[in-house]
């Protein structure tokens, strides 16, 4: 699909979201490590977006990940939750882990949605909801991981009848070269594979 500024990203009905952009995974101090050493080039792509995307008037929301002490309302069905109960960084409410990145601001009109559980944003959290409210057809969607979340992230969205939008420089997996193969045959069956320039740029004509 090509990228027209005028349809596609067009203000009035497009919303940047950021998916697990948070100190406890893309930071330095991260829960999985090889995933946050593919991912220090984000942040200020990122924060580049977000206030690109105020300018124009489209709507940010930060999606954050979370993990009570007790675990209740974690999932305990698949391995990546098993090793993420057992690191050494815990996506603990109200923690600095848990928190937007640091480099990436967040504005008093950003929304942020938080969740316990799932693989990614969309599963019962109220964002289809939310995005609809907003007057949303086109979702731009930013984070990680191209292993799992935002490959969940895509598909939800395009199943829930959004059209979904994926700058390259502002999402990371691991391996790279994985990750490069996910963006070139997969994500691009179902979204518009694009860059950070690009859509900044549909945002600011």
């Amino acid at each position: 699909m090509a990228l027209d500024p005028g349809t596609l990203l067009a203000p009035g009905t497009t919303a940047l979201v950021t998916q697990e952009c948070q100190n406890g995974v893309i930071g330095k101090n991260a829960v999985f490590p090889a995933l946050a050493e593919q991912t220090q080039g984000l942040i200020p792509a990122i924060d580049q977006l977000c206030r690109a995307a105020r300018s124009a008037g489209v709507p940010v929301l930060h999606c954050l990940a979370l993990r009570r002490e007790d675990a209740q309302g974690a999932n305990r069905n698949a391995r990546m939750f098993g090793a993420a109960a057992k690191a050494s960084v815990q996506l603990t409410p109200g923690s600095a882990a848990a928190e937007v990145a640091d480099g990436i601001e967040v504005a008093p009109s950003d929304l942020v949605l938080t969740r316990y559980h799932g693989l990614g944003p969309m599963a019962d959290t109220g964002l289809a909801s939310v995005l609809r409210n907003l007057g949303v057809t086109t979702v731009v969607g930013v984070g990680v991981s191209l292993n799992v979340g935002m490959v969940n992230f895509a598909m939800d969205a395009v199943n829930a009848g959004f059209q979904f939008v994926v700058p390259r420089d502002a999402v990371a997996g691991f391996p790279p070269e994985y990750a490069e193969a996910v963006l070139a045959n997969t994500l691009s069956a179902v979204a518009t594979i694009t860059t950070t320039e690009a859509v900044a740029a549909a945002w600011r004509t």
